[in-house]
């Protein structure tokens, strides 16, 4: 992802994407202490992504991002359990 495509999204996009890259973050460093990543650049292409996405946020002087991304998370969660 570059950054002209990360400033054409809208700011719930990018809420979205944040919460997508931290997940595969997270599914990245799983992999990793199970010895089941294939490329370890993943992880620091994928760490370089949110920064994209939170300079952007930044830019656009958006507050509060970790309390929208958990309203965010709980909210899938809800929706998950139905």
């Amino acid at each position: 992802m570059n950054i002209e495509a990360t400033r054409a999204m809208k700011t719930d996009e990018l809420h979205n994407e944040l919460e997508r890259l931290r997940r595969h973050l997270f599914d990245l460093r799983a992999q990793s202490v199970t010895e089941k990543l294939e490329d370890p650049t993943q992880l620091g292409k994928t760490r370089k992504d949110i920064a994209r996405v939170l300079t952007v946020m930044h830019e656009r002087d958006e507050r509060h991002i970790e309390q929208r991304q958990a309203h965010l998370s709980a909210q899938a969660a809800g929706t998950r359990k139905k």
